[in-house]
């Protein structure tokens, strides 16, 4: 009894599964041993891996701190307000809301005895908590313009006078009445809490308003 003859077919056939074996079994013995020296190379500090580098998250700007009051000539227990016929004053509207509220501030300043020289609306970016902005020689008109408010931030910029600017924002508090202003011609200030020393601080550039025509 003879063998039957070879189907050419099927050997062909055959023949491609083992080449296509070979391959797939060659594609993971390449791969296991890529692994396998990557996880050396990283073991033994060759290459960092990009897991574990940290995640940077982006943070927010902290507030410029507000400023010390500054030693003053003759005041030796500390800075004393400063008359409020000596504090010259701009007044602000900082909000978005279209109510008068530098007027309106304006005026009761004026009536306290303030030097109101200007008032209107901010031309700059809006503000959520209003603010006294300064100059470093008018940090102690600074501190007697914020007591009569229950929360203002003071705010040290750039300029070379001794104006400040009153700056009304959208979480806006009206002055205090006056008989709860905390201040007293013959007793010292005092500084709000986590100052820190003027000539620490980085000034903000100061914000000049201009004058509308019309």
């Amino acid at each position: 009894m003879t063998s039957p003859a070879p189907d050419p077919v099927r050997e062909t056939r055959r023949k491609r599964e083992h080449e296509r074996q070979a391959v797939v079994f060659g594609v993971i013995i390449v791969f296991m041993l890529v692994a396998g020296l990557a996880a050396v190379a990283m073991y033994t500090g060759a290459f960092s891996s990009p897991f574990s580098r940290p995640i940077y998250t982006p943070v927010a700007e902290a507030p410029q701190p507000e400023p010390c009051l500054p030693q003053v000539k003759g005041q030796p227990d500390g800075a004393l307000p400063v008359p409020y016929s000596n504090v010259k004053v701009r007044v602000y509207n900082a909000a978005d809301g279209s109510e008068p509220l530098a007027g309106a501030n304006a005026d009761a300043l004026s009536e306290r005895g303030f030097d109101v020289v200007a008032s209107g609306d901010w031309q700059a970016e809006k503000i959520q908590q209003s603010e006294v902005r300064f100059g470093s020689k008018g940090i102690t008109r600074a501190y007697t313009l914020a007591a009569q408010y229950p929360d203002v931030r003071l705010v040290l910029d750039d300029r070379k006078g001794n104006t400040v600017d009153l700056l009304v924002g959208e979480q806006y508090s009206p002055p205090l009445s006056q008989d709860r202003v905390l201040l007293s011609a013959d007793a010292p200030m005092e500084d709000v809490e986590g100052c820190v020393p003027a000539d620490e601080i980085t000034p903000i550039p100061q914000v000049v308003v201009t004058k509308k025509k019309g």
